[in-house]
């Protein structure tokens, strides 16, 4: 969920752009409505196809071939701009991503790859909330679409953690398809910033929404290839991390015509009868207070975050936890799926201790709540049912979406749905929800980084030889390794 970056400051419009870094050939098509949504292309091939980043297969014939062409089907606005670095080693210069979107997801020690020229799209679909002010467009649904000029033949398409931007994966996941050859794109999925509850006219509409923008960038995205590249992708996978790991899950069950596979990285479990947040974060708010205060309640509180799920050995975690993530995610994703218990609040009181107002989700019980609350998360519920293969990824010390309460449950979903077949599920030990914390313990934690890179090369020789990927299990932290090694590799055989 990753929601520290829905507090910056809204992000400037893009500043004039060095010639070096983008050429004059730019197509600027503002705010008038572009052809209507492109039937839904076939299902992607089963052919094998070299995904190597030293592959061609596109003929693009030059730097930016068929700009002109380029046409978002579906989009409101979009401008297309021909950029001689797609990866951040030049958009952060060129003012073509925003580094407070994607602040603090990744160690201050990951290598940026260079050398990707092409064609970044951005854009937006036509939606009626206007949280997102990236380029001063205060609209949301907006989209990125990075192609380039040497393509590998496939796409990679995600949404967003927590409650960020187009280009919070841009570090995380961009950079490193983008130098292997994929197209990339993402969606900001409809709605940002820690008021996205606000969003729709019923409870669970915002993220309701975050499907179906996910969908509709992925069916624009192919067409968009199709028409630079003259062939549709040959592979289609989506991937991302929390809630945009939710999305892959969802589209994979929903919506499996449009991939040949995806990798979830500790992906958000929504489930009516639970666990979900609802389930666990109230106990955090309850009881961590006792724990951190010390005194003859801390062991008792300490067993009772245990039993929430919170795992043992996790406390050092747990003060930045609470101060960051516990209390404000109950409260706004509370306030998304059940409005009314804060009545005319809104997300409710910051910190409140049980029984001290009314409303307050230290004390929120999430079965004893009106049938309409479970119906509003049904709405967004995930089943198991996936149609093509998912690899999931997630860290044993993970206390914003804890393992126990999360991926375990999910794996078993996919078993007990008859899926299992389609599924790889790695518990990589030592990691935790967000990467960068990596850097305050570099001794207790792992990164999370290497082994989803790891995991989508897995699911690529899945698709292409169809050779499978190692069976589930958890993957140990070496004893002997240092921090820069495992930054730098994560194998799913350990």
């Amino acid at each position: 969920m990753a929601l520290l970056p829905g507090t910056a400051p809204p992000t400037p419009p893009i500043p004039p752009t060095p010639r070096s870094a983008v050429t004059r050939r730019r197509v600027a098509l503002g705010a008038v409505a572009l052809a209507a949504a492109a039937a839904l292309l076939p299902s992607p091939a089963d052919a094998d196809v070299d995904l190597d980043a030293g592959a061609s297969l596109g003929a693009a014939s030059g730097h930016c071939a068929n700009l002109s062409r380029l046409r978002v089907p579906g989009a409101a606005r979009q401008q297309a701009d021909c950029l001689d670095e797609l990866t951040t080693a030049g958009t952060v210069a060129s003012g073509h991503t925003d580094p407070a979107d994607w602040a603090g997801l990744t160690p201050k020690g990951l290598t940026v790859p260079s050398g990707v020229p092409g064609v970044q799209v951005d854009g937006y679909f036509p939606d009626t909330s206007t949280t997102n002010t990236n380029h001063g467009w205060n609209h949301d649904a907006q989209f990125v679409v990075r192609l380039p000029d040497r393509w590998n033949g496939g796409l990679v398409v995600a949404g967003t953690p927590g409650n960020r931007e187009q280009y919070a994966n841009d570090r995380a996941i961009a950079d490193w398809v983008l130098a292997r050859g994929y197209v990339y794109a993402a969606t900001d999925k409809g709605n940002t910033g820690l008021a996205f509850h606000r969003d729709g006219t019923r409870p669970g509409d915002a993220v309701a929404e975050w499907n179906a923008r996910l969908t509709q960038l992925t069916r624009a995205a192919r067409t968009v290839v199709t028409q630079r590249y003259h062939r549709p992708p040959t592979r289609t996978l989506a991937t991302g991390m929390s809630n945009g790991g939710y999305l892959v899950r969802w589209q994979l069950e929903n919506h499996p015509e449009l991939y040949d596979g995806g990798v979830d990285w500790e992906g958000t479990l929504w489930r009516a009868e639970g666990p979900n947040l609802f389930t666990f974060l109230p106990s955090a708010l309850r009881h961590y207070p006792a724990h951190a205060a010390g005194g003859p309640a801390a062991e008792r509180a300490r067993t009772e975050l245990h039993r929430a799920g919170f795992p043992a050995g996790s406390e050092f975690l747990w003060p930045f936890h609470h101060q960051v993530y516990w209390d404000l995610t109950q409260r706004v994703y509370r306030e998304e799926f059940d409005p009314a218990f804060d009545g005319a609040a809104e997300a409710g009181t910051p910190y409140c201790a049980p029984g001290s107002v009314p409303g307050c989700d230290a004390d929120y019980d999430y079965p004893a709540r009106p049938p309409e609350v479970g119906a509003a998360v049904e709405r967004v519920a995930l089943t198991g049912r996936i149609g093509k293969p998912l690899i999931t990824i997630h860290g044993t010390l993970d206390v914003l979406l804890p393992i126990g309460r999360d991926s375990d449950v999910y794996a078993r979903m996919v078993r007990e749905a008859g899926r299992g077949q389609l599924f790889r599920y790695y518990r990589v030990e030592d990691g935790t929800h967000t990467d960068a914390l990596v850097d305050s313990f570099p001794d207790r934690l792992r990164p999370l980084l290497p082994c989803h890179r790891s995991a989508v090369t897995a699911l690529e020789a899945w698709l292409g030889s169809g050779h499978r990927p190692p069976a589930s299990r958890t993957i140990a932290r070496p004893a002997d390794a240092d921090p820069a090694t495992l930054l730098d590799d994560c194998s799913l055989r350990d």
